[in-house]
């Protein structure tokens, strides 16, 4: 089976989900300082999957729209 043929057969739902690396390149950002934004707590709607981290895409849009906070890997 090809890489398309079961894209097409994830549900919906999941396609909401980032990885870190995806995550990190919608942001705009390192890799690294994500995963450590991701550790402080300072990035909504992480999924963990036992070692793995997945990120909402949903959630993650709507913080990033209503951020007016400090940068990642700043303190407050």
């Amino acid at each position: 089976m090809s890489q398309q043929n079961n894209e097409a057969e994830v549900p919906a739902a999941l396609s909401d989900v980032l990885t870190v690396e995806e995550a990190a390149a919608f942001l705009r950002v390192n890799r690294k300082t994500l995963y450590e934004a991701v550790r402080l707590g300072s990035i909504p709607g992480v999924i963990r999957i036992g070692r793995s981290i997945r990120i909402s895409r949903s959630t993650l849009l709507g913080w990033v729209q209503g951020n007016g906070g400090p940068a990642l890997g700043e303190e407050t």
